[in-house]
């Protein structure tokens, strides 16, 4: 699928969050500036959050409340090693009412479920990118 505008993914985003229900583990695959972030303020916008949604870079977790489903997005993009995260995050993905999605996770995932959704974001050019589910 390709998306052609920062609002065509919110709005992709919404959509998938007001048609994927906890409990949800959802792994997003993409360069940095691909789009990442943006997905999930439209994911978290679908399922009810009402707070900004900014990307967990520098605080690697970050937890929102939705309507009916707490969302906690995660970014290891700065972890080689996850340390006490990985107890974290397993945690988040073993609540029947928590969305956890998670970028960079190359060095989880021995943790993450092979049943997970995969969203690849591949950057096509200034205004498109390719989104592959796997």
């Amino acid at each position: 699928m390709l998306i052609h505008s920062e609002q065509e993914m919110l709005d992709f985003g919404q959509k998938y969050g007001r048609t994927h229900q906890a409990p949800l583990v959802l792994e997003l695959i993409g360069d940095v500036g691909a789009g990442k972030t943006t997905f999930v303020r439209g994911l978290a916008q679908g399922i009810g959050v009402k707070e900004a949604v900014t990307s967990p870079s520098f605080t690697i977790s970050k937890v929102y409340q939705g309507q009916d489903a707490t969302l906690v997005h995660y970014d290891f993009y700065r972890l080689a090693d996850p340390g006490i995260m990985e107890e974290d995050l397993a945690e988040s993905i073993n609540d029947p009412q928590t969305i956890t999605v998670v970028e960079w996770g190359q060095s989880i995932q021995n943790v993450l479920p092979q049943d997970r959704k995969v969203i690849e974001i591949k950057y096509i050019d200034e205004n498109t990118r390719e989104l592959i589910e796997k």
